[in-house]
């Protein structure tokens, strides 16, 4: 059972240190998502005047968009303990009773991957998400006796990349629930000005438009862009990120001009050459480019899609003509590409 308290000294390193210190700490400090952010600041008022917990949230979205940031925000906007764990963490049933009988009145239980509850254990949510109350079972056979814990006002944060895979029980019983899409470009260099003055970077605005057109509309992925570039900038550079010292250090990085890295170019090449221009499986692309096909579907796929050089079709996933331009190969004649 994995459990963090914000707050809450830990052995993290150096590199967790910083990546901390970039998280914004409120939702004034919150870039983009603003009809969300709104929403959000609403229920979070009213809930602090009515004194009472705040209804449980869903926040969807691709990784690295804010989702455990939000969910820490609005344990500090309510001035409320935080308490973290992750679905997979999650075994028995003891585990989910002893966090949730330990919970502070009005405190935020966050639960990241929340699609990834076992299905018997979130059956235990149920109750305990509607009326406060969680039935557990004392012994076993004819002897068992089930003894209800009366549990305290709080606020289930569920955090899922893949909300299609949540069931309709628990979907339903999330009063508030948010999708957060990608970032445009400006809303991605405001994020990096920020983290660069926090680094004490010294940026201009070619270097941070730079960074935010090859973020992939991802704020984790900006940081860490910048970051890298920082590096660049100081041993190769001169200490300024600027537009070349960005190039520069992206093209070492191998991050192409649509943020694409080593391994975005190669499934694109592997469905255009290797399969000429597909469909292929998903499974049959993850062996031929050696990555685990979870990791095709959560991590890469989402971005290729978005920028429209691949397909998903009925038989598998598909090159379009675009993808062919930007590797600067000849799509095969007989190809129908999109």
């Amino acid at each position: 059972m994995s459990l963090e308290r914000i707050h809450t000294p830990g052995a993290l390193d150096d590199e967790d240190e910083l990546d901390r210190s970039l998280r914004p700490r409120s939702l004034e400090e919150f870039v983009g998502q603003d009809a969300m952010r709104e929403q959000l600041q609403v229920s979070i008022e009213a809930a602090r005047a009515r004194g009472e917990a705040l209804d449980h949230v869903l926040l969807a979205g691709p990784p690295g968009l804010g989702k455990t940031s939000l969910a820490q925000i609005i344990a500090t906007e309510l001035e409320v303990p935080f308490v973290q764990t992750a679905g997979p963490a999650l075994e028995r049933k003891g585990d989910i009773a002893a966090l949730l009988s330990a919970l502070e009145p009005r405190a935020i239980f966050f639960v990241d991957e929340v699609h990834r509850l076992n299905r018997a254990l979130e059956e235990t949510f149920y109750p305990a998400m509607e009326d406060r109350r969680l039935p557990i079972t004392i012994g076993q056979g004819a002897g068992a006796r089930v003894v209800t814990l009366d549990l305290p006002p709080f606020t289930l944060i569920g955090a899922t990349t893949r909300a299609g895979l949540l069931t309709t029980p628990l979907r339903d019983r999330f009063g508030i629930q948010h999708r957060l899409e990608p970032y445009g470009v400006e809303d991605l260099a405001r994020i990096v000005r920020r983290s660069a003055a926090i680094l004490d970077v010294t940026l201009d605005e070619g270097g941070a438009g730079a960074i935010a057109a090859r973020s992939r509309g991802t704020p984790r992925v900006a940081n860490r862009l910048l970051k890298r570039v920082r590096d660049w900038a100081e041993v190769r550079g001169t200490g300024v990120v600027d537009d070349a010292a960005a190039d520069s250090a992206l093209a070492m990085l191998e991050v192409d001009e649509l943020g694409l890295d080593r391994l975005d170019r190669e499934i694109l090449t592997t469905i255009c050459a290797q399969f000429s221009g597909g469909p292929v499986g998903l499974s049959t692309l993850a062996i031929a480019v050696n990555e685990e096909a979870d990791t095709l579907e959560d991590v890469y796929e989402p971005y290729l899609l978005q920028r429209g050089l691949i397909q998903r079709t009925p038989r598998g996933r598909a090159a379009t003509r675009r993808a062919y331009e930007h590797l600067g190969l000849e799509p095969p004649r007989e190809a129908a590409l999109f």
